[in-house]
């Protein structure tokens, strides 16, 4: 994947090397808080080598891109005008989608870091999501203003290049799922591994399953509090549907990622969880927490805590598990985003 030709650091290392298990690598260059992050899929199963890509998403208006094994710097995509509050990227890595305070979303390719859509919305965009598959054609937005819309975005990405300006929402078909259904804003959105469901986790406390053949919701599942993360996750016993993780205030959910509502495991703790992240094959899952610092690795199947990750300076607002399950990323208030082993033995720059 080349390098970005805009705004690149002066820094050709973005990371502070470890060498065990318990000293993470350190990824700088955001600013401010972060607020999303998120893994592509592996690029080359049948290598030696893994390849993926990480992207995350800040207060400082600016999601940058990096290498998902070492944390290199790679680009930093330039456009928004508000805090960015999630980023994804197409499995193929292709292409990324950002959504942000500033009344838009926006699809990038991240080899040349270019705009090809920005679409306007009426209030604060929360949640982005691409469909499974190679270089999708749709993205689905929600946010403040309640509303989960699927975009056609084909024209535009699928387009060998566009020397043009970027393509305007306007210029994009877009219909509305559930309208009505959602009594708060919607703060993260999953497509799942079946491209006729999406998920939505919203500030009303309940989540959500679309079939899009309907548009409809087939499921609804109270939470007892309002969503801080959820998100897909490599599956438990390898199911390749994956397992739904989701944090909601002081509560732990595990849903199955291809039966609508099917709760797996609900754990409650005594601290206020912030995000979490599922390693499904390993049986283990990494929290972050809003009242302190630190990164909490806990065993699933005995749900008690077995490891604390100590780096960060600020509550850990996101995680994620690399593709292959052998690290995973956590981004801080702190600005920082840390990328930590859970492989035995040596991987990556961990040798």
């Amino acid at each position: 994947m080349a390098d970005f030709a805009f705004k690149r650091q002066d820094e050709s290392k973005v990371i502070t090397s470890g060498t065990t298990q318990t000293v993470p690598l350190t990824c700088h260059g955001h600013s401010r808080p972060i607020t999303h992050l998120g893994f592509s899929r592996a690029l080359n199963t049948a290598s030696t080598s893994p390849q993926y890509y990480m992207i995350s998403a800040c207060k400082d208006q600016n999601p940058m891109l990096r290498d998902g094994l070492t944390g290199d710097w790679i680009g930093t995509f330039i456009g928004h005008k508000g805090a960015v509050w999630s980023a994804r990227l197409s499995e193929d890595a292709t292409l990324a989608a950002t959504g942000s305070a500033d009344f838009s979303a926006k699809v990038w390719d991240t080899f040349t870091g270019e705009t090809l859509v920005t679409l306007d919305h009426p209030h604060i965009v929360r949640a982005v999501a691409f469909p499974p598959g190679q270089r999708p054609g749709v993205l689905a937005t929600g946010g403040q203003d309640k509303k989960l819309r699927v975009f056609d975005i084909s024209s535009a990405t699928n387009a060998p290049s566009n020397p043009d300006a970027p393509i305007k929402g306007s210029d994009c078909p877009s219909y509305e799922i559930g309208a009505g259904d959602h009594q708060g804003s919607i703060k993260s959105i999953i497509w799942t591994r079946d491209p006729n469901f999406l998920i939505t986790a919203c500030e009303d406390k309940n989540l959500r399953w679309y079939d899009l053949r309907t548009g409809r919701a087939v499921a609804t599942f109270p939470l007892a509090a309002a969503p801080a993360s959820c998100e897909l996750n490599a599956g438990l016993d390898n199911n390749p549907d994956g397992t739904i993780a989701v944090a909601a205030g002081k509560n732990i959910y595990f849903f199955s990622g291809s039966q609508p509502g099917q709760l797996l495991s609900h754990i409650a703790t005594d601290r206020e969880v912030a995000s979490v992240a599922l390693n499904g094959p390993a049986r283990r899952f990494v929290t972050g927490c809003a009242t302190d610092t630190w990164v909490h690795v806990w065993d699933y199947d005995a749900q008690q805590e077995v490891e604390t990750g100590k780096g960060h300076h600020g509550p850990v607002w996101t995680t994620g598990f690399s593709p292959d399950g052998k690290l995973y990323a956590t981004g801080s208030e702190d600005g920082t985003i840390k990328l930590w082993k859970s492989a035995v033995g040596g991987y990556g720059l961990w040798r």
